[in-house]
């Protein structure tokens, strides 16, 4: 392959390259593609509205097609910051305004494209904040296909629309993961718990890889929620994990939310290596894995 920085003048960057990812990738057959470090684009889904496009100005690639708001990865940029950051400089999209669901990747071998897909937690209209739109459109989903799309949106959609409706949910044991790691927790239950919060806090952050969770694409960013009882009850929520505190019996009540969470259509694993409650949660169809299986995402 072979670097190839803007033309002069090129309107994509009037005023010249603003970041060395800003070139062109040029592989032996002739085939481009913009972004030294790869590229990345953010998939908005709404649920009222449906998801976020980007009408292509004309002398863009592919120009005149609907694409995603995206563009090139600056050097040692996490596709997942750069997707944020360049819907927030093509699209507006505010801090803050988006949770990352799961990401796709197009790997041409010498380059690679990542789509971010994002659910909107706080609804906003779109801005066009460079020259790189004609306009920004909530499209819904049944209406995409209809569509000029860009090659490369063409190609990944069918697999993005047919997840559009998975939504993973991990619910833990807390008492037992805890209870699992012979460190002294029972000295401050309370403790320990905040501390297995905090931790999956940090992993809710980072998502998990896909075959973890026996899903397609390459890395999910499930929701958490956890179980606690007894002295570690009261233990507050945090960001990115929402604690539920049983009066009673914490089986009990971890099998009652995931009943509900099955109900509203989550697609639920819980964290527990309790055999007896094990069997309760299979029945009301929720997975289950062992104490392990986190402990290993935690490590």
């Amino acid at each position: 392959m072979t670097i190839e920085p803007p033309a002069p003048g090129e309107p994509r960057r009037p005023q010249g390259p603003r970041d060395p990812g800003d070139a062109w990738v040029v592989t032996p057959d002739g085939q481009r593609y913009w972004g030294r470090f790869g590229a990345a684009g953010l998939l908005a889904v709404d649920p009222a509205r449906g998801v976020l496009l980007q009408h292509r100005v004309g002398w863009s690639h592919f120009g005149g097609t609907w694409a995603l708001p995206g563009g090139a990865l600056h050097e040692g940029e996490a596709p997942l910051v750069g997707a944020i950051r360049e819907s927030q400089e093509e699209a507006g999209v505010p801090d803050g305004a988006v949770v990352p669901r799961f990401t796709h990747v197009y790997d041409a071998g010498v380059w690679q494209y990542t789509t971010v897909v994002a659910d909107v937690a706080d609804p906003f209209e779109p801005v066009i904040s460079d020259p790189e739109s004609l306009e920004l459109a909530w499209v819904p989903v049944a209406e995409v296909d209809a569509l000029p799309l860009h090659p490369g949106f063409a190609a990944a959609w069918p697999s993005l629309r047919a997840l559009l409706d998975v939504r993973p949910i991990v619910l833990v044991d807390a008492a037992n993961v805890v209870g699992s790691v012979p460190d002294g927790w029972w000295r401050d239950r309370e403790g320990a718990a905040v501390r297995l919060r905090d931790r999956i806090a940090a992993l809710a952050i980072e998502g998990v890889a896909a075959e973890v969770l026996k899903l397609p694409e390459v890395r999910w960013f499930p929701s958490f929620a956890m179980v606690v009882e007894g002295q570690a009850r009261g233990v507050a929520d945090a960001d990115g994990v929402r604690v539920f505190s049983a009066d009673g019996s914490g089986d009990d009540e971890i099998v009652r939310r995931a009943r509900a969470m099955v109900a509203s259509g989550l697609l639920t694993t819980v964290v527990t290596s309790d055999r007896e409650l094990r069997g309760r949660l299979e029945e009301v169809d929720a997975s289950v894995v062992g104490t392990r299986w986190l402990l290993d995402q935690l490590a």
